[in-house]
């Protein structure tokens, strides 16, 4: 049976990460006029990047590309990186609601799927009760926006974006196997920073000038990349991809609480039964795993 407090120190670990991406909309709102959305994810990504690799080598970690896995290092490095375009195409088109929806909605059945097929991680009990909840959350979420926009364009590529982010988990978790999680996000980002480099050299960068824009950048490449990644790797390491992904939705309620507390933003009944669903299905998902394990184990022996 698996060491139950591993399980939930790991599930922890993966909503601190969830929290901590959560701060990216209310950093992005604060930037200043001009930080366009697809800019800020290539800055976000070269300072993320930079940052853990030298975490990576003031621990000693870096021994060199001998014996990496070269496919999966690649596919993710090139999943994280077309997550940026993804998500902020789909958002452009049917707003930031559904896209935003769509995509983190999307992620964790697409790592079930991915994750039963590849690795043979079977779906738990818990798993589908909690995803269940948390779609459903996600629709009331979508319900409580008045100004809709159903863009089918959209919807693919937010629906590519949640499936980019799904691969990405899925491909880490077989590096995760056999590396150091610091490493492993190291290198995985520091490739995708340079597979998005050339935005750096056709994109207006002077927001960076701005105090607003260098706190903005150096948040989202500090604390929402190169922390909360680690953290994620760290968590995913110890549980299945499918139950990691759906833990991340603790990113929609940590973006909803800092909208209201911060940007001032009103939070309407179909909006707050959103959130408790997506609440319910992140406590069921993270807390008391030795009962659910123990019922597993007496289904399997069935």
């Amino acid at each position: 049976m698996k060491n139950t407090k591993v399980q939930t120190g790991s599930a922890l670990l993966v909503i601190a990460a969830a929290m901590l991406w959560g701060t990216t909309g209310t950093s992005q709102a604060l930037a200043p006029t001009g930080a366009s959305p697809l800019t800020i994810g290539a800055v976000r990504l070269a300072i993320g990047g930079t940052v853990l690799f030298i975490f990576a080598l003031m621990k000693g970690s870096w021994r060199g590309f001998k014996g990496w896995p070269f496919l999966p290092t690649v596919v993710a490095a090139v999943s994280m990186a077309a997550y940026q375009p993804f998500f902020f195409a789909g958002v452009s088109k049917t707003g930031v609601a559904v896209g935003t929806i769509v995509t983190i909605g999307s992620a964790p059945v697409f790592a079930g799927i991915l994750g039963y097929l590849v690795r043979s991680e079977k779906p738990s009990g818990k798993w589908k009760v909690a995803t269940c909840l948390a779609i459903l959350g996600n629709i009331f979420l979508l319900m409580s926006e008045k100004d809709i926009s159903l863009n089918i364009v959209g919807i693919l590529m937010a629906l590519g974006a949640g499936l980019a982010y799904a691969v990405y988990a899925l491909t880490s978790k077989e590096l995760l196997d056999k590396h150091p999680s610091e490493l492993v996000v190291a290198v995985v980002f520091s490739l995708g920073a340079i597979i998005l480099s050339p935005l750096l050299f056709i994109s207006d960068l002077t927001w960076l000038m701005d105090w607003r824009g260098s706190v903005a950048a150096l948040h989202l490449g500090v604390f929402a990349t190169a922390v909360a990644y680690l953290l994620f790797s760290r968590g995913l390491a110890k549980i299945s991809v499918a139950d990691a992904v759906t833990l991340t939705l603790a990113e929609p309620l940590t973006a909803a609480v800092l909208g209201i507390f911060i940007l001032g933003e009103k939070l309407n009944p179909q909006a707050l039964v959103g959130l408790l669903l997506l609440l319910a299905g992140i406590l069921i998902l993270s807390i008391n795993f030795n009962r659910w394990e123990k019922q597993a184990d007496k289904n399997e022996l069935l």
